[in-house]
Parts: C-alpha cells; sequence; structure tokens
C-alpha cells in the first residue's frame, strides 16, 4: 500500500509532550500571576494608610520571568519529550526488523524482547508465537507437497513401464496389463480424491446442519463390517447420541477414516475395534479404539502428518493413500473440534474426536 510520507510517532510523541508541558506552564504561570496581580492590587503606604498599587507594574516585573520560563519549558519539553519517545519507541524499532525480516522470508527470525510484561512486550510474543506457528505450517506445507509429489509419481511411473513393457513386447498378457494398470490408476484416482478432500476441509467451505454422531459411527461400522470380516475384526458400537453442528459429508468421512484405520492397522484374524459416542457439558465425543501393534507416543504423535502409515510406509491394497489421518484432523480443526491420538497400554491407538455440541438440541 503507497501512503504519502508524514510524522513519525516519536516526533508525534515529542510535540505533544511539549505541547502538554507548555500548556501546564501557561495555565501555572497565569494562575500564579493571577494570585500576584490580587495581592499587589492593594498595599500600604509609609504612613501605613492604605493605597492601590496599579497591576501594571506586577506585569511588567512578572513578564520577563514567565516568558523565560515558558522558553525553559519549550527547550525542556522537546528534548525531554524526544529522548523519552525514542527510549519507548525502541521495541518497536525490533518489531519493525522482525517484520521485514519475514516478509523478505526469514521465518526463523525472532524478537525476543527482554524485559518484564507490557503492551510492547505482549505484541513481540505474539508476533514471535505467530512466526513459529507459521514457519511450522510452512515447513509442513512443504513435507507435504514433497510427499504428494512422491506418492503421484510413483503410479504414473509404474503406468509408464507398464506401457513401454507391453509396447516392446506384442505378446505381452494384455488382460494381467490391464489389470495392473487399473489398480495403478485406482490407486492415482483415489489419492487424487483424497488430496480434494483435504483441500476442501481446509477451505473450510461447506455448509453446516445438525448431525449426530452416533448414526454416522453405526454407517461407517455398517459399511466397513465386510473388510472387518476379511480381517478377522470384530467391531463393536455403543454410546448415546450425540448431535453437533457441521457437514454430514466431511463428518462420515471422518468417521469412516477412523474405523478402516482402526480395521486395517490391527491384529490379524483376533482383533477387535470399539467405536463410541458420548456427551460432555458443552461438547460431544466420537471415539475409536483398536487393538494392534505397540506404538510409542513419539509415534503416535506424526500419524496425523500426511502420507505417514505407522512403522512404515507401506503399499498394499488396504494401506490407503497416507492421508486418512490427516483428513480426520482437517476436518476436526474445519469444526472447531479437537482430535486426541493415544497409544494404548495394550498395543493399539485410541483415537478421541471432540466437537462442539449442538446449540439447537
Amino acid at each position: 500500500m503507497n501512503r504519502s510520507s508524514g510524522l513519525s510517532v516519536r516526533l508525534k510523541l515529542t510535540l505533544s509532550y511539549a505541547g502538554f508541558l507548555m500548556l501546564a506552564g501557561l495555565l501555572l504561570l497565569g494562575a500564579a500571576g493571577y494570585f500576584l496581580l490580587r495581592r499587589g492590587w492593594l498595599q500600604t503606604n509609609e504612613a501605613g494608610a492604605w493605597r492601590q498599587s496599579p497591576g501594571t507594574d506586577l506585569v511588567r516585573g512578572f513578564a520577563p520571568t514567565a516568558a523565560a520560563v515558558m522558553v525553559f519549558l519549550l527547550v525542556f519539553g522537546l528534548l525531554g519529550g524526544w529522548l523519552l519517545a525514542g527510549r519507548m519507541l525502541a521495541p518497536m524499532d525490533r518489531i519493525t526488523h522482525a517484520t521485514r525480516a519475514a516478509a523478505a522470508g526469514s521465518l526463523s527470525h525472532r524478537i525476543h524482547l527482554p524485559g518484564r510484561k507490557d503492551e510492547f512486550r505482549e505484541l513481540a510474543d505474539a508476533f514471535d508465537m505467530m512466526l513459529a506457528r507459521l514457519e511450522a505450517h510452512i515447513a509442513e506445507q512443504q513435507r507435504f507437497a514433497a510427499n504428494a509429489s512422491h506418492e503421484l509419481r510413483t503410479p504414473l511411473a509404474i503406468s509408464k513401464a507398464l506401457i513401454d513393457v507391453a509396447r516392446a513386447d506384442p505378446h505381452h498378457d494384455t488382460g494381467e496389463l490391464v489389470d495392473r494398470l487399473h489398480t495403478v490408476n485406482t490407486r492415482a484416482i483415489d489419492l487424487t480424491e483424497a488430496l480434494l478432500l483435504l483441500s476442501r476441509a481446509n477451505q473450510r467451505s461447506f455448509a453446516r446442519e445438525h448431525v449426530d454422531l452416533s448414526l454416522l459411527a453405526e454407517e461407517a461400522t455398517e459399511t466397513l463390517h465386510s473388510l472387518a470380516g476379511q480381517h478377522g475384526v470384530t467391531l463393536e458400537t455403543s454410546g448415546d447420541i450425540a448431535p453437533t453442528t457441521g457437514s454430514p459429508a466431511l463428518l462420515l468421512q471422518l468417521t469412516m477414516n477412523l474405523v478402516q484405520n482402526a480395521i486395517v492397522h490391527n491384529l490379524p484374524g483376533q482383533g477387535t475395534v470399539w467405536v463410541h459416542t458420548g456427551v460432555r457439558p458443552k461438547s460431544v465425543v466420537l471415539t475409536v479404539e483398536n487393538t494392534g501393534e505397540q506404538l510409542t507416543p513419539q509415534l503416535v504423535a506424526t500419524l496425523t502428518e500426511p502420507f505417514q502409515r505407522g512403522t512404515e510406509r507401506i503399499h498394499t491394497d488396504q494401506a490407503g493413500v497416507g492421508l486418512g489421518l490427516a483428513i480426520v484432523k482437517t476436518i476436526t480443526e474445519a469444526h472447531e473440534g479437537i482430535l486426541t491420538l493415544t497409544p494404548r497400554p495394550a498395543g493399539g491407538l485410541r483415537i478421541t474426536v471432540e466437537l462442539p455440541a449442538s446449540s439447537g438440541e
């Protein structure tokens, strides 16, 4: 934004301080002159008789002193105001320097303003916190872009290799080639749709309606019942009506992702998934808990990052595209909710989604 140049804040504060000091001096001198004139208007002569003394004599004697005092106050006000304003605005120089450094791309720069808490230090601390969050967000986006490029490049490279093989060997089994191409393209489509869903949730461009999480939990478990049977996993659903406000489609996707993740990453042939909904004073809770391998808190803390799949990056038919919990996190944040991941002592994972309770219920 182009702005015309004006007086600096330091100069404005200096003039304001000097002007206030001059005004106070004028009022003080005016009051002093008034009382002197009142006291000097009636005086006694040598014989002890009262005589009237003209006020102009007092004015002539008082005026030079008053003028000298006002000049002193003006000079003192300007110098003192300039120094005080500079001392008060010194933190602003550091904040401005940090802002320009951030605008130039140096997000690692911090102000670290010393001293006790005041308005400037609160502003500096808030700015440092904003830079830290912005730096972390950009680093996460860079990792996401790199991982997404890698994930998208893999099916494209496989498709190209299959086509090159078919072109070099016309007698190659076309049925097998078509099946493999179909699998690879399906994976690429699933990844693209997941990226679009993640982008939509990030933009929060959705209409809000009344939603019951318990109904979504039932729908998700019914839909994924066959998948649980294939993995030998038992599904158990319980809980109360949990009314909230949001996008039914996105919240259903959130629930489906949680249940599917709990089924796939489980003990083969003997696993269990518990899906529970509950109500708190000002929120509703969806909890999905599963048996499985022992997980460390450090590993659990990274599971919501895009393209993270438990203990290692795997590419199986049930592994998904690595965006399941990342989508869950984004949808939860888009609904002003809280996502909590906790490793179970016996193995597996406990995931809790807490959303604001619906005010219409």
